[in-house]
């Protein structure tokens, strides 16, 4: 007769290896060889499936994401907003039980997981976020368990080591081990697993059995061990559901207890009670923004990575859930505000966990899903890691996920151009911004002058739901007249404005003020030019219609100016500027002349008869990629009809007024070919 235990690990086998199947897609293996660790984990854990958000939580990381049927399994079990028709629509459109988990789309599922590695850098960052956040009791409570992992290289790094070497079947030695993990209070310990993938199958101990479902027979056989009807799917057993029932109440009354000594706590200390639950509450600080600077154009030049320090440094104190760090490039990034203390075990006398900085070490990716973790735990963190642009590509899985997961963290990205001069084309950035603008939910910030780098960072601290990078220059700008931070907001405006301009010039970051230099060359030859800072692309496309063309209205040539390729820019300008190849050694200086980025040669572009550039073709002509792509309000729609003769492209431009129903899908398609 087996035990309860015993019984309830099959219950959650079963509903893996059936969810799979009845997707006929998905994994049975991890599931299979896991669910005695996962089954033992979750009875030490303190969480309220009813109360999913509850603060003081013990979360549960699966970093290998692909072993999802085993966690929605425990999800149902436990009584969770998932049931076992939702297991029935695994990996199937719309459904709560995605392929890989998505934290977004299942409560229980703390973190959203797949491509491999990131889990174990979200639990850290989770850990830190517990450790950094001062709450009336305290946990330091953390176990990572993993198949396979060479202890002695992880003791090395310092960790307490724990082995289990029947992790198939030794449920009271996995047991023992988390209790000897809880007792490591400033280290962080490391449970090895000795398990079988796909766990009695007929394909244990196979990859045969990782990524396919399991054939009827292997099914039949697996319930018939289990004493499971052999042709029941979704099979749980009476017993089993009352077991979790009773678990699930004892863990309701650990959370009862503790809400009252957090009641109890914020009576006998209002102060920081409030301020405890403000953080809970997800809300800033009153007033913060009063802290962040502001600048003249009678302010001296500064590197934006130098005006992002004095960010740093103004809200250093003001917000406490404002913390970060950088990978290894502090000095570089200039991100580490004056007097501010290092995230470290106190033990180690290099800092505290009420320090607010974090030294990350050579490891943008690793970095990245640390953010991730932090932000995942709640308490309104706003953490930023520090590292050079072309730099954050180390990251992109990490970043990826963050716009994913709507994680609203903060990437200082500095050296964000061919300025950083001479370490050349391996370091300059070039695709990258076009790479990271191509990400859905997410600002990419480049901003020009100070007042747009404190709008920048204004924007990515109230954001809740989605990620900020922040690219900055290692060279001096100008602080430009009519910048602020309420203008930078809106993601792109009018800096300079001509009553009926010949040409608009759009740039950001460090041409902005080339642009401006070249409109006032412009202007003394008789030719008005705006100049439009767009310094995100996200935010920009946020604002109304009205006033997306109210700054790049139809019937202006429009010149887009960026020393990075023109991919991209397309959306808002006619011609372009840019850079579409590698950058190269030399001074910023030199690098700016050679490409072409002077005031006088972006004022020759719009006229010059042999340009390829040459916009004043574009006369009276609108820019297609202006329209609302969403089909939900758009109101004009632009097609443009290519004549071909004589090998010769020709754009003829046409416009049709007209209004787009919310749902309504409309593709047109023309091809003209003439004089053949």
């Amino acid at each position: 007769m087996p035990s309860i235990d015993e019984l309830a690990i099959s219950t959650i086998r079963g509903l893996a290896v059936d969810a799979v199947s009845s997707a006929n897609s998905g994994h049975p293996g991890a599931p299979l060889g896991l669910a005695p660790a996962a089954h033992v984990v979750w009875k030490a854990m303190n969480f309220n499936p009813k109360d999913p958000n509850w603060i003081n939580r013990d979360r549960f990381v699966l970093s290998n994401g692909h072993a999802c049927a085993l966690l929605y399994s425990l999800l149902v079990l436990y009584g969770y907003d998932l049931t076992v028709d939702d297991l029935k629509q695994f990996r199937q459109l719309g459904s709560k039980t995605p392929g890989h988990p998505e934290a977004t789309d299942t409560a229980g599922v703390e973190v959203t997981t797949g491509p491999l590695g990131q889990g174990i850098s979200n639990a850290v960052g989770i850990a830190i976020a517990q450790n950094n956040l001062l709450l009336p009791t305290t946990r330091t409570t953390s176990s990572f368990l993993t198949p396979t992992s060479t202890p002695l290289l992880i003791q090395s790094y310092g960790w307490n080591v724990l082995e289990v070497e029947k992790g198939d079947t030794d449920l009271e030695g996995i047991a023992k081990a988390i209790d000897e993990a809880k007792k490591s209070t400033d280290k962080p310990t490391l449970i090895r697993l000795r398990t079988i993938i796909g766990y009695g199958s007929l394909k244990q101990g196979t990859h045969d059995v990782h990524g396919s479902p399991l054939k009827p027979d292997d099914l039949k056989q697996l319930k018939k061990g289990w004493g499971f009807p052999e042709d029941a799917s979704f099979y749980i057993p009476d017993e089993v559901a009352k077991f979790y029932a009773d678990e699930v109440a004892k863990k309701q009354k650990t959370q009862a207890a503790w809400d009252a000594k957090f009641a109890e706590y914020k009576q006998k200390y209002p102060e920081a009670g409030a301020e405890v639950q403000r953080r809970l509450d997800g809300k800033l600080p009153d007033n913060w923004r009063q802290h962040l600077p502001t600048y003249t154009p009678a302010d001296k030049p500064l590197a934006t990575r130098k005006l992002s320090e004095n960010v740093i440094n103004a809200l250093h104190g003001h917000i406490p859930e404002f913390i970060g760090g950088s990978a290894d490039l502090t000095g570089s990034n200039l991100t580490r505000a004056t007097g501010s203390v290092d995230f470290q075990p106190p033990s180690t006398g290099l800092g505290d966990y009420d320090g607010v900085y974090i030294r990350y070490g050579v490891r943008e990716h690793g970095m990245g899903a640390i953010m991730n973790g932090i932000a995942a735990f709640g308490a309104n963190y706003k953490n930023y890691g520090g590292t050079f642009l072309n730099f954050v590509s180390y990251a992109a899985g990490a970043l990826r996920l963050s716009a994913l997961s709507h994680h609203p963290v903060i990437w200082v990205a500095t050296h964000d151009s061919i300025g950083l001069g001479e370490d050349g084309p391996t370091h300059q950035p070039i695709e990258t911004l076009a790479h990271f603008r191509a990400i859905p939910n997410l600002s990419v910030w480049r901003p020009a002058d100070g007042n747009e780098v404190s709008g920048a960072y204004a924007a990515a601290i109230e954001s809740t739901d989605h990620p900020a990078v922040i690219a900055l220059t290692r060279q001096n700008l100008p602080q430009l007249e009519g910048s602020s931070i309420e203008n930078t907001l809106k993601g792109g405006y009018t800096l300079v404005k001509q009553d009926k301009p010949d040409v608009i010039i759009v740039s950001s970051g460090s041409e902005v003020s080339i642009s401006v230099a070249a409109a006032e060359v412009l202007s003394k030859q008789g030719v008005k030019a705006n100049v439009v800072s767009l310094p995100d692309f996200f935010t920009f496309d946020k604002q109304s219609y009205e006033y997306r063309k109210s700054v790049l209205p139809d019937g202006v040539p429009i010149l887009s100016v960026e020393v990075m390729t023109t991919f991209g820019w397309s959306k808002y300008a006619h011609e372009h500027l840019g850079i579409n190849r590698f950058g190269a050694s030399g001074k910023a200086g030199d690098l700016y002349k050679y490409f072409g980025f002077t005031p006088e040669n972006v004022a020759e572009l719009p006229t010059r008869p042999s340009s390829s550039t040459k916009i004043s073709d574009h006369v009276g002509q609108t820019v297609g990629g202006l329209l609302n792509a969403t089909f939900g309000n758009a109101v004009e729609l632009i097609v443009s009809i290519i004549a071909l003769k004589e090998n010769q492209v020709r754009i003829v431009q046409a416009s049709m007024l007209g209004s787009i129903l919310s749902n309504l899908l409309l593709v047109l398609g023309c091809c003209f070919v003439a004089g053949v």
